[in-house]
């Protein structure tokens, strides 16, 4: 993804002889905050060009972060300053904000920021407060933690989210208010047919088919035909449903999208399964590719989870069903027949390392279209899990810390086939009991990426004003 566009503003004092006496000083520190952003890798900083000790000097450079195309701004202090040069910056200077103090005992940094953090609080405008030095690590990794969570919230307003089929199955959890949407977080929903998926896929070139097809037989670990739901021919509908829906998304310039697929695709012509999963993966057999959030069942508030962990990560998402609680071993069984990226069989963004571990099998019979079944065993690894959810029409963010973990292969095999054995799964270890789990947890669905993101979720859902509920055994009130 694209790096994520950060301007510095660094507040000086009103009066001259105390501004100069100051000024190398404050941009030392600005300096300071926009090297180590700028070495971290994620980031490109426009720094302001002066320490700002005017209204005209602050609407200036706020002017300048904004014609700069800055998408999150931090106010910094290192001096005593004028609140009103916060107030008056944040007129023009993109937010979100994060308002940033050193704790030099000789520096008035944090009486600045305090008072420009209460004038703010008197014009009801957001922010977030954060002190200390880049170069500690704690405070660097809050400082990185928040800007990610503020251009995650920032990205999503004007994005276009494709809805395919409607309502799956009478799930009141997977459909979501579109002037909601609008208004919270300023995305739009085009509704669109499935029959367009299948007309879009009956016009790709057959050589298109043909090179794809040869790749995933020669990369993926095995594929099991049967002759009946799972053949070449419909390994090739898929692969055709993977390039319609490839066509659709760019012609409409659509950002994410869900299918419903069941009833519908799943009877008359073939699951999505493969499509899904190579939209949420970082690759397909024509090379690497930004993932595209392609949620199942058409599950909008799904989907949109998945968004913003997309845009926190930039990796692929999990999309799984809550199916099933194995109390002797302790452990949950995240599995949906759908949506499931191949980049979690191995966590690698080398696609032949995560397809040997891939087997096609045929779909169940609860689908007679047919196709092949993307089936995997999740990496092992720490994962940050995580649902948006409505309650009286108010959105919150549940987040649930685990550890996805492994077997043998032919004990994974094993536990697989009490669930469903042709669908992928993630044994997940949670740190909530279970009872308290399936008391809290919202829906039936559940998503998340490796590594640890609970408090960019935090940071995101407050940009947006939701409460959040961490599930990590100890205090998850809301």
């Amino acid at each position: 993804m694209d790096k994520i566009k950060v301007g510095i503003l660094t507040m000086s004092d009103g009066r001259e002889y105390l501004h100069e006496m100051h000024r190398e000083t404050l941009m030392g520190y600005q300096r300071e905050i926009a090297e180590a952003l700028t070495k971290e890798g994620s980031f490109q900083v426009v720094e302001g060009t002066r320490a700002i000790n005017s209204n005209t000097a602050a609407r200036q450079e706020g002017e300048r972060l904004r014609e700069a195309g800055v998408e999150v701004t931090i106010f910094n202090y290192a001096i005593w300053c004028y609140p009103q040069y916060t107030a008056v910056a944040q007129n023009f200077a993109p937010g979100p904000y994060l308002l940033f103090c050193n704790l030099h005992p000789s520096q008035c940094g944090m009486v600045g920021m305090l008072a420009a953090a209460g004038t703010l609080d008197q014009l009801g405008v957001a922010y977030h407060r954060l002190w200390g030095s880049v170069k500690e690590p704690e405070v660097f990794g809050r400082m990185t933690a928040f800007l990610r969570a503020a251009c995650a919230v920032k990205r999503l307003r004007g994005m276009t989210f494709g809805n395919f089929g409607g309502r799956p199955m009478g799930m009141y959890t997977a459909v979501a208010n579109v002037e909601q949407w609008q208004r919270e977080f300023g995305i739009d929903v085009e509704n669109l047919e499935q029959d367009d998926i299948v007309r879009a896929g009956e016009q790709v070139e057959e050589s298109k088919v043909e090179a794809a097809f040869r790749w995933l037989s020669d990369k993926v670990g095995r594929i099991a035909y049967d002759g009946k739901h799972l053949t070449p021919e419909k390994l090739k509908t898929q692969i055709r449903s993977y390039y319609g829906l490839r066509q659709i998304i760019a012609e409409r310039n659509l950002d994410f999208i869900g299918i419903k697929a069941h009833g519908d695709l799943t009877d008359r012509y073939v699951t999505m399964d493969l499509a899904e999963a190579f939209l949420n993966d970082p690759y397909d057999w024509d090379g690497a590719h930004e993932p595209i959030v392609a949620a199942t069942e058409a599950d909008m508030d799904g989907a949109l989870t998945m968004q913003i962990f997309k845009l926190l990560t930039g990796s692929p998402v999990l999309f799984a069903d809550v199916r099933h609680y194995d109390r002797e071993k302790g452990m949950w069984y995240f599995s949906n027949s759908g949506t499931c990226a191949t980049y979690f069989a191995a966590g690698s963004m080398d696609p032949e390392e995560n397809l040997r571990e891939v087997t096609f099998y045929p779909e169940t019979e609860d689908y007679p279209a047919g196709g092949g079944s993307v089936h995997h065993f999740a990496k092992e690894g720490d994962v940050t899990l995580a649902r948006l959810a409505r309650k009286c029409g108010k959105y919150y963010m549940t987040i649930v810390p685990a550890r996805f973990v492994r077997f043998s292969r032919e004990e994974m095999l094993r536990l697989g086939s009490v669930t469903t054995p042709q669908w992928p799964v993630a044994f997940a270890k949670l740190k909530v009991s279970a009872d308290a789990f399936l008391q809290e947890y919202p829906c039936n669905h559940i998503h998340g990426v490796y590594g640890d993101y609970v408090e960019e979720l935090k940071l995101a859902a407050g940009l947006m004003g939701m409460e959040t509920v961490v599930m990590d055994g100890s205090d998850h009130t809301r």
